[in-house]
């Protein structure tokens, strides 16, 4: 029987000492209890907001993420800029990263691509 060392503290077990070939066996579990961990913290900030494979292949490519989303909803320039309330050439400016659009813009956007604003924003701005 392998023998293992308990280390206490005021009278509970506060630790175990095992043989290095015992850890060796059971390491993994550990491994595995912190890609759990990992797995549920991820899921409990989990806003419910999926981007489609082709969203984020037309971003590393270098598309504007409102290039993105419009081609992925299919979507012509026209029919964005129509239902934002802006114009086409305003909105080519924008995916051209000619300008950088407002808030209110980039809101209304948003709402004719049906995603939340903040995936129409660059992370360094522009």
């Amino acid at each position: 029987m392998t023998e293992i060392q308990f280390i206490e503290r005021d009278g509970h077990r506060e630790f175990a000492v095992v043989p290095i070939e015992i850890w060796d066996r059971v390491k993994h579990l550990f491994e595995d209890l912190d890609d759990v961990a990992l797995f549920d913290a991820a899921r409990a900030r989990d806003d419910g907001v999926r981007i489609p494979a082709a969203v984020v292949d037309a971003e590393l490519a270098g598309d504007h993420p409102i290039k993105a989303w419009r081609e992925y909803r299919r979507m012509t320039q026209d029919a964005v800029a129509t239902a934002a309330g802006v114009s086409t050439p305003y909105l080519s400016q924008l995916e051209n990263r000619k300008r950088d659009g407002t808030v209110e813009v980039l809101q209304k956007i948003a709402a004719a691509l049906d995603v939340p604003m903040e995936l129409l924003v660059e992370p360094n701005g522009g």
